[in-house]
């Protein structure tokens, strides 16, 4: 049996910066941005670091360290919906103004329904990402690191996107436009960002653990 890796350099920057993508990738959902024609919610950008980073720790230290840093995700995912619920539903100072209050309220008070859905497309689409990535590696090792990044990346991003937005909206208005728009932005993204961004992380890992 697969035993995890021993705790390198690589292993322990890749493993903070990835649970601060987790926290907030949350926050940044909050807004849509324009990409020319196509629409986007902005945590795609935090998350697509997130497949970036998993898929590289999985080539570094292989596969089961890689979900083990998925599932350890869990604890910071949770732990910033929890503080993010607490801080909504204490009082605002009378000092704050009011146009700060109001929006800072808005932005912490997302639906249970939107979090469940948010934890759900979460663990599924990285572990995915993870599997694909790895299955694929076969014996070729990195040689077709560009590759599998992409497909495992794209893949990846169209299940997270039909989770999500089934879990989080589904009768609640009609979601085919919405889940259109949102697979096309995030398989272009992924196809031309998650192999650059692996790419990155891999050789800053292997970098790390030289020093």
């Amino acid at each position: 049996m697969t035993t995890p890796a021993p705790l390198t350099r690589s292993l322990f920057v890749l493993s903070i910066f990835y649970g601060g993508m987790v926290c907030i990738a949350g926050v940044l959902g909050n807004k849509q941005v324009a990409l020319g024609p196509l629409a986007v919610e902005a945590g795609i950008f935090a998350f697509l670091l997130l497949v970036a980073v998993s898929s590289a720790v999985a080539e570094l230290h292989g596969r089961v360290t890689a979900n083990k840093l998925v599932r350890f995700g869990f604890i910071p995912l949770l732990m910033s919906m929890l503080l993010s619920w607490l801080v909504w539903a204490l009082p605002a100072s009378d000092k704050m103004g009011p146009e700060y209050r109001d929006a800072i309220q808005l932005i912490l008070g997302t639906t249970w329904r939107i979090w469940g859905a948010g934890i759900v497309a979460y663990g599924v689409s990285q572990t995915l990402n993870v599997t694909i990535f790895s299955a694929m590696r076969g014996g070729e090792g990195s040689k077709m690191l560009w590759l599998r990044a992409g497909v495992a990346g794209i893949l990846s991003q169209i299940v997270d996107t039909l989770i999500f937005i089934t879990l989080a909206f589904y009768g609640e208005f009609p979601i085919g436009p919405l889940l259109v728009g949102q697979l096309i932005s995030k398989i272009v993204l992924s196809a031309l960002l998650v192999p650059v961004l692996i790419y990155a992380f891999v050789a800053l890992g292997r970098r790390l653990d030289r020093v």
